[in-house]
């Protein structure tokens, strides 16, 4: 029977975050452009970090998730470096992207789609200081990251979205795609970008969450699943 509402989290611990992780070198005797475009995407993610991103998950990975929020951590809430926050984040200002419920939906929904379950990242559309980010640091951020496919989370992440694809969405000729309307795959710069509603609002909703998932079943991975 084909699956109509978003999968179970199971309760194993989360992977590891950080505020920012660094790409992971390529395997011995890479090619040097290969070395190269690595080590200049690490400076360029590095230099993010430094003006305040917040990052969790894996550099390089196939989907970018951008959700709007922050709020105080402490050690008090944080159990071991395998579950968020990350122990190396313990009194960070601002918590890491999708750490919650609406995190653990999100990639139980992408492994049921077929990516591995290391195939993500997440970044905070606030700084660490609460501020949010400006359009040209989100293409920054997306440039250095180069998912295949960007999911805002919430609306405004949405909106950012649009500011910072504001050239690129008019030359669309479907006007839903043009708009990030909700739940629609907008093909940018040869990415695919979705609106795809409030998912934490959604999960209590049982109506909702299956919404949720019908959207979530449009970004099946690109290449072979896993």
């Amino acid at each position: 029977m084909a699956q109509d509402s978003l999968p179970q989290t199971s309760a194993s611990p989360l992977p590891t975050g950080r505020r920012h992780q660094a790409p992971v070198s390529p395997a011995q005797g890479a090619p040097a452009r290969t070395q190269a475009f690595v080590e200049k995407s690490r400076a360029e993610l590095e230099a993010l970090a430094q003006e305040g991103l917040v990052m969790a998950g894996n550099s390089f990975s196939s989907v970018l998730f951008l959700k709007c929020e922050r709020s105080s951590v402490d050690a008090s809430s944080a159990d071991d470096a395998t579950s968020f926050p990350d122990s190396a984040d313990v009194g960070a200002p601002a918590p890491l992207p999708l750490s919650g419920e609406d995190g653990r939906a999100l990639r139980a929904s992408l492994v049921a789609l077929g990516y591995a379950p290391e195939d993500w990242v997440a970044l905070s559309t606030l700084t660490d200081d609460g501020s949010p980010l400006y359009p040209m640091q989100l293409r920054r951020a997306i440039c250095a990251l180069d998912p295949q496919t960007v999911v805002a989370c919430d609306a405004p992440s949405a909106q950012l979205l649009r500011e910072t694809y504001a050239e690129e969405l008019p030359d669309l000729q479907d006007l839903s795609q043009a708009m990030l309307d909700e739940g629609v795959v907008a093909q940018v710069l040869g990415m695919r970008l979705m609106n795809l509603g409030d998912f934490a609002a959604a999960l209590p909703d049982p109506h909702q969450k299956q919404v949720m998932w019908a959207r979530l079943k449009k970004l099946r991975p690109l290449g072979e699943p896993y």
